[in-house]
C-alpha cells in the first residue's frame, strides 16, 4: 500500500463530500470551508441578475419587439431546468473541483473517457475564460455610460469614452478581479455574499422603483403582445429569424449555474449542498430576470428614439437611455438613473470576480491532469492563501488578449459573448450526454437523484444544448460585412481545430483524464 492509501477508519467523520472525493481517488487538498449559503452567493453571482439581460437587451428588443423578449425569458428558463436538473443530478454524485470535465471523464467510461474530458475540459476552458471578457466589456460599457450622463450627457457635451479608454477599462477590471483571487478564500466568499445581496436588494429597487418613476409606462397588451421586426435597425425582416435572435439574450443570461460545481472541493456536504445551490440559483434568476426585464420594457418612453445616435446616450446602451428617459422625464435630472446604473456596474463587477475564480479553478483541475502546456506551472497552490493563483493569472493574460481587438472591431462583444456560450454550455453537453447512455447500473447515484426520469430530462437538457450552440453561431445583423460579421465561428473553428489536432497527434497518446491522487478499492462504479 502506498502512504496514500485511504483505509475506513480514516473515512470515518468524514464531511460527506470529502468522502465521495476520496473514494473517486482525490485527496482532499483545498480548504472545504465553503457553506451553502457562500457556495449559492458565487454561484448566483456567477449567473447575475443583470450581467446577461442588460448589455443584450437592446438588441434583443429590437429583433422582434417586447413580445419575443418577454416570452422568450419564459421559454428559455423552462428549458434550463431540464439541464439544471440533469447537471445537479451529476454534481451530487461527483463532488469534485474539475466538475464537468471530470465527470464527462468518469460516464464515459474507460474507452471514451480521455476523449470526452478532453472535449469538455478544453470547451468548458475557453467558456470560462470568454466569460470574464463578457463581463469586462459589458462592464466597460456601463462605466462608459456613468461617465457620459454625469458630465453632461451626449446632447450636452458629456464625456462619451473612446475605443483606447474603453480598453484601458476593459484590463483594468480584469487585473482588478485577477489581484482579488490571490487573496485567501474567505475574502472571495466574503466579497460573494455581499454581491448576492447587492443583486437582489439592488434588483428589487430597479424592478419595483423604475415603472414608478416613469412618467408613462406601456400597456400590458404592448408588452406582452406586441411582435414587430426592425429591419431598419437590424437588417433582418424574417420574422422566424427574428424570434431566434430574439431569444439570445435569455441563452446568454441563464447559464453559470455550474459554479456551485466548481467549488464542491471547498463546500461542506457538498454532494448534498452543491444540487441545492445550481437548482436555488436557477430558480431566483427566472424569476428575478423576468422582473427585471419586464421593468425595463413598461418603462420604455419612445422605443424609436433608444437608438437614436444623437439620444443621451448616443445610442450605444438601451437600458440606460430607458434609465435617463425615466428619470429625467420627472425630475429633470440624470442622477437617479446614474446610481441605477452603477448598481448595474456593481453587478458586472461581482459576476466577473465569481467567474475568474471558476475559470482559475478548471484550469488549475485540467493542469493537475496534465492537460494543458505547462501543467506543473498551473497546478501550483498558493502557499499562504490555497488558492490557484497561478491559473487565476493565466485567465486574466488571455482574456486581456482577447479585448486587444476592441480598438479596430466593433462586434468584439458579439464574438465573446457567442465563444463563451458555445464554449460554457457546450461544456455542460458531454457529461450530460454520457449520463444519457451509460448503463444505468453503473451509475453511483448521489443524494440527489432522478431515478426513470433521468434519461428524458437528460435527452431535453442536450437537445436544448445544442440548439443554444447553434444559434450563437447566426448572424446577428445583415447586410454582413467586416464591422457585422460574427466572429464566432472561425474563432472557434481555429481553436477547436487546433486543440482536436492536438489530441489526434499527441494528447491521445498520454492523456487519460482525470489522475487519482489517492490509490483506494473501487466497487466498479463510477
Amino acid at each position: 500500500m502506498g502512504q496514500n492509501q485511504v483505509d475506513a477508519s480514516q473515512m470515518q467523520g468524514m464531511d460527506s463530500g470529502e468522502k465521495r472525493l476520496n473514494e473517486l481517488g482525490y485527496k482532499q487538498e483545498l480548504r472545504r470551508e465553503m457553506t451553502l449559503f457562500k457556495t449559492l452567493a458565487i454561484s448566483f453571482s456567477t449567473m447575475t441578475l443583470f450581467t446577461g439581460i442588460t448589455p443584450l437587451y437592446g438588441s434583443s428588443l429590437a429583433y422582434g419587439g417586447p413580445a419575443t423578449l418577454v416570452w422568450g425569458w419564459v421559454v428559455v428558463s423552462f428549458f434550463t431546468w431540464f439541464v439544471g436538473l440533469a447537471m445537479a443530478e451529476i454534481c451530487s454524485s461527483f463532488p469534485t473541483t474539475g466538475s464537468l470535465y471530470f465527470w464527462a471523464a468518469h460516464l464515459a467510461g474507460p474507452k471514451w473517457g480521455p476523449l470526452a474530458s478532453w472535449c469538455c475540459a478544453w470547451l468548458e476552458t475557453i467558456g470560462l475564460i470568454a466569460g470574464i471578457g463578457t463581463q469586462a466589456y459589458a462592464g466597460s460599457q456601463t462605466l462608459q455610460s456613468i461617465i457620459l450622463l454625469s458630465t453632461g450627457t451626449n446632447k450636452g457635451g458629456g464625456y462619451f469614452a473612446p475605443k483606447w479608454l474603453f480598453l484601458c477599462m476593459y484590463i483594468g477590471l480584469t487585473l482588478i478581479w485577477a489581484f482579488l483571487n490571490t487573496f485567501a478564500l474567505e475574502v472571495i466568499a466574503f466579497i460573494d455574499i455581499i454581491s448576492i445581496w447587492w443583486q437582489v436588494v439592488g434588483g428589487t429597487i430597479i424592478v419595483i422603483l423604475l415603472p414608478l418613476v416613469a412618467l408613462t409606462t406601456q400597456s400590458a397588451s404592448y408588452v406582452f403582445t406586441n411582435f414587430d421586426v426592425a429591419p431598419e435597425l437590424t437588417g433582418i425582416s424574417s420574422k422566424p429569424y427574428a424570434v431566434i435572435l430574439s431569444f439570445l439574450v435569455s441563452q446568454y443570461s441563464l447559464y453559470g449555474y455550474d459554479a456551485a460545481a466548481h467549488l464542491t472541493e471547498e463546500t461542506r456536504g457538498a454532494d448534498k449542498n452543491g444540487p441545492i445551490a445550481i437548482l436555488t440559483s436557477i430558480g431566483i434568476i427566472s424569476v428575478f430576470g423576468w422582473a427585471y426585464i419586464l421593468a425595463l420594457t413598461f418603462s420604455i418612453q419612445d422605443f424609436s428614439y433608444l437608438y437614436d445616435p444623437t439620444n443621451e446616450t448616443a445610442g450605444a446602451f438601451v437600458p440606460a437611455q430607458i434609465l435617463y428617459d425615466a428619470f429625467h422625464g420627472r425630475y429633470h435630472s440624470s442622477t437617479g438613473a446614474i446610481i441605477l446604473l452603477c448598481i448595474i456596474w456593481g453587478s458586472f463587477f461581482f459576476g466577473g470576480l465569481s467567474i475568474t475564480t471558476s475559470a482559475a479553478r478548471v484550469v488549475y483541475a485540467l493542469s493537475r491532469d496534465q492537460g494543458v502546456p505547462f501543467s506543473s506551472v498551473w497546478r501550483k497552490i498558493h502557499p499562504k492563501h490555497k488558492v490557484p493563483s497561478n491559473a487565476v493569472w493565466l485567465c486574466a493574460a488571455i482574456c486581456i488578449l482577447l479585448g486587444l481587438p476592441i480598438l479596430k472591431v466593433n462586434v468584439v462583444f458579439v464574438a465573446i459573448t457567442s465563444i463563451c456560450t458555445i464554449g460554457w454550455v457546450g461544456g455542460y453537453a458531454v457529461p450530460i450526454f454520457a449520463r444519457m447512455v451509460m448503463p444505468e447500473k453503473n451509475f453511483k447515484a448521489g443524494p440527489f437523484y432522478l431515478g426513470s426520469f433521468s434519461r428524458p430530462i437528460c435527452l431535453v437538457a442536450f437537445l436544448w444544448i445544442c440548439y443554444t450552440c447553434s444559434v450563437f453561431l447566426l448572424p446577428t445583423f445583415y447586410p454582413i460585412s467586416w464591422n457585422t460579421f460574427n466572429y464566432a465561428p472561425v474563432a472557434l473553428s481555429v481553436g477547436l481545430g487546433l486543440i482536436m489536432l492536438w489530441w489526434v497527434l499527441s494528447a491521445r497518446k498520454w492523456f487519460k483524464g482525470p489522475v487519482r491522487n489517492i490509490e483506494t478499492d473501487h466497487s466498479g462504479k463510477v
